[in-house]
């Protein structure tokens, strides 16, 4: 079992900036998939972006020129710069990891972030 934490969200202005952070423990392994997800309200989950261990990280089209994520394998942490934040950001933004082998999903609780226009 890999415990995820999400810290960094908050209450931001139209074209600002933040940064979320996650921190994994437990049953932790370095060539895990880590990423980030986001739930808007009466919307489904979708994937914002992923990175693995070696560095290689997708982010999706919608946000890519304003999101960029990067992870540090020695402290098991995964980060999600966000910049020039507009309303529709807004949103619960998860962290997950998938263990390569069996494909399992582990989640944190969420951080919300809020983008006034």
């Amino acid at each position: 079992q890999v415990q995820l934490v999400e810290s960094g969200g908050g209450l931001v202005q139209t074209g600002g900036s933040l940064r979320l952070s996650c921190a994994a423990s437990g049953n932790v392994l370095s060539n895990d998939i880590m990423g980030w997800y986001r739930q808007a309200p009466g919307k489904q989950r979708e994937l914002i972006a992923r990175i693995t261990s070696g560095g290689t990280a997708y982010v999706v089209d919608s946000v890519e020129e304003r999101f960029t994520i990067s992870r540090d394998n020695r402290k098991n942490m995964v980060y999600l710069q966000m910049d020039g934040l507009k309303p529709e950001d807004t949103a619960v933004y998860y962290c997950f990891s998938r263990r390569l082998t069996t494909a399992t999903y582990s989640w944190g609780q969420g951080t919300q972030v809020t983008v006034s226009s």
